[in-house]
C-alpha cells in the first residue's frame, strides 16, 4: 500500500512549498478556490504565515478558538494601526492596495479602550434610532427603483445593477445626503471597491462627507448624521469625518457581498433553487461559509508573547480568517447541533459589529422584493463560469448574469406612502463631470416626478 502524505499539499500557484515561504491570500487562485487555501494552511496550526499583498505579512488566525480569544483580549491586542511594526519600519509599499483599508483612521474601527467605547456608543447609539417599519420603506422603493432600471430587459447582472448600488442608495438616504452629495458619495465608494483611481475616489469620498457634516450642523434632520452630530460624546469634525465614512465604507462594502453571496445562494443551491428554502436560513448558511469580509479584524500585540504555540512581536500584523474559523472542523458540530448563529461573520468581542440588526434587515428586505417582482429569477450562466474578486478582506462576485420574464417598469411610491426623501440640490457646473455619477439623483427625481 502507497504512504500516504502527513501534511496537505499546497493549492495550485501557492508558493508556501518554499522555504519560509507565506501563503498568498490574493490573485485569481486563492479568490476560485478559497477554502483549499484555508485547508492547507490548518496544518500550521490555529495560526499561520500569510501574504495578504505583495510584500505585506501578516499572522492569520483560522481557528474559531483562538480567533475568539484575540478577539476578546484587548489588553494583549489592540485594534491602532499606528502600531503596526512594518509599515513603521517602511517595508510596507506606499502604492500597496491593502494600505487604504489597513491605514489608521480616527473612528471606532482603530481605537482601544476608553476612546473606543466613546466612539462606539455615539455609532451604536444612532444606529439603534433607525425605525425598522421607516427602513423597509426605504429598502423597498429603492428596490422598486433599481428593479425599474433593468425589469423590462428580462436579464440583469444582479451584482453591478442591484447588490452593489442598493446598500450605497439606502445609505444616502439614511445619513441624509442632497442629490449632489450622493451622487459623489457613490463615486467614491464605488471607486475604492472597484480598485480604479482608488486615491482619486477616496478624496472624493471624503470631501462629500466634510460636505455633508457641515451641512447637517447648519440643518440638521432625522439622520443618522444629524444623530451622530448631536450625540452626548461631542464628537468632532475630524471624528465625524472619520466615523461617517466608516459607516458608508465598511457598511457597503459588506452588504453587497452578504447581498450578492446570498443570492448566489438562492440560485445555485438545490436546497433554495429548487426546494423552496428560505431567505433567512439561505442568509445563514451564507454568513458561514462564505460571509462578506472573510480575513480581517486587524489587532497588533502589544508587546513580543507567545500566542497559539506562535511567537509574535510586538506590532505584528494580525487577522483573523472568519471564513476559515466558521468553516472548520470545530465548528462543525456546533452547526449541526442547531447553533446557526454562532458564526463569527460579525467578528466578537469588543469590535464587533454594532449594526448587524439593520444590515441583515437591509438585505433580508432587498433579496425578498427582488425576488417577489422577479419570482422565476435564474442564473443565466454556467454556475462554474463565475468569477470571485480577488481580495485577501472580502468575499464577492465580480458579476451575477441572471434572466427573468421581463415585466412592467415598477411605478414610483405614492408619496403619502412614504418616508420624505432628501432634498435635491442644484449640481456644481465647476465639479468634473467624473464625480457626478447622477446615480442619486436619478432616484431622487424619480421620487418626484
Amino acid at each position: 500500500m502507497d504512504a500516504q502524505p502527513t501534511a496537505p499539499v499546497p493549492p495550485p500557484g501557492c508558493p508556501a512549498h518554499q522555504p519560509g515561504g507565506r501563503v498568498p491570500l490574493y490573485g485569481p487562485e486563492y479568490a476560485a478556490d478559497p477554502q483549499a487555501y484555508y485547508a492547507y494552511l490548518r496544518h500550521y496550526g490555529p495560526t499561520a504565515p500569510v501574504e495578504i499583498a505583495p510584500g505585506v505579512d501578516a499572522t492569520l488566525v483560522t481557528d474559531y478558538a483562538t480567533a475568539l480569544q484575540l478577539l476578546q483580549d484587548s489588553g494583549s491586542f489592540r485594534k491602532d494601526a499606528r502600531r503596526w511594526r512594518d509599515f513603521n519600519e517602511g517595508r510596507i509599499p506606499a502604492d500597496s492596495p491593502v494600505l487604504p483599508v489597513l491605514a489608521y483612521r480616527h473612528n471606532a474601527m482603530c481605537a482601544d479602550g476608553a476612546e473606543h467605547l466613546r466612539l462606539r456608543q455615539s455609532i451604536a447609539d444612532s444606529m439603534m434610532r433607525i425605525d425598522p417599519m421607516r427602513l423597509s420603506r426605504s429598502v423597498e422603493r429603492i428596490s422598486d427603483f433599481l428593479i425599474s432600471q433593468f425589469g423590462e430587459r428580462g436579464s440583469a447582472d444582479l451584482i453591478g445593477s442591484y447588490a452593489k448600488q442598493l446598500p450605497l442608495f439606502v445609505f444616502n438616504e439614511l445619513f441624509g445626503c442632497t442629490a449632489d452629495i450622493g451622487d459623489r458619495v457613490f463615486f467614491g465608494i464605488t471607486g475604492m471597491f472597484d480598485g480604479v483611481n482608488a486615491e482619486k475616489a477616496s478624496e472624493v469620498l471624503f470631501q462629500a462627507v466634510g460636505e455633508l457634516i457641515a451641512l447637517k450642523r447648519r440643518k440638521p434632520g432625522e439622520d443618522v448624521t444629524s444623530w451622530l452630530l448631536k450625540h452626548h460624546t461631542g464628537l468632532s469634525d475630524d471624528e465625524m469625518l472619520h466615523q461617517v465614512s466608516l459607516l458608508l465604507g465598511a457598511g457597503a462594502e459588506a452588504l453587497v457581498n452578504l447581498i450578492g453571496n446570498t443570492l448566489h445562494r438562492l440560485l445555485t443551491d438545490h436546497r433554495y433553487a429548487h426546494e423552496g428554502g428560505l431567505i433567512d436560513e439561505a442568509m445563514d448558511d451564507t454568513l458561514w461559509e462564505s460571509p462578506p469580509m472573510t480575513n480581517f479584524a486587524a489587532h497588533y500585540p502589544v508587546s513580543d508573547m507567545e500566542f497559539a504555540g506562535q511567537k509574535l512581536t510586538a506590532g505584528d500584523l494580525m487577522l483573523v480568517s472568519f471564513a476559515a474559523a466558521n468553516t472548520g472542523p470545530a465548528l462543525s458540530a456546533a452547526r449541526k447541533a442547531g447553533s446557526n448563529r454562532a458564526h463569527l461573520a460579525w467578528s466578537a468581542g469588543p469590535h464587533a459589529c454594532p449594526s448587524k440588526e439593520p444590515a441583515r434587515q437591509i438585505a433580508v428586505s432587498a433579496i425578498e422584493n427582488l425576488l417577489n417582482r422577479l419570482p422565476d429569477v435564474e442564473l443565466s450562466v454556467p454556475e462554474e463560469s463565475l468569477t470571485w474578486r480577488p481580495g485577501a478582506f472580502s468575499r464577492g462576485l465580480v458579476t451575477l448574469p441572471a434572466r427573468f420574464t421581463p415585466i412592467k417598469p415598477v411605478s414610483r411610491p405614492s408619496r403619502q406612502s412614504t418616508i420624505p426623501a432628501p432634498a435635491p440640490a442644484p449640481q456644481s457646473a465647476a465639479k468634473p463631470r467624473h464625480e457626478q455619477a447622477g446615480g442619486w439623483s436619478k432616484f431622487l427625481n424619480w421620487l418626484t416626478k
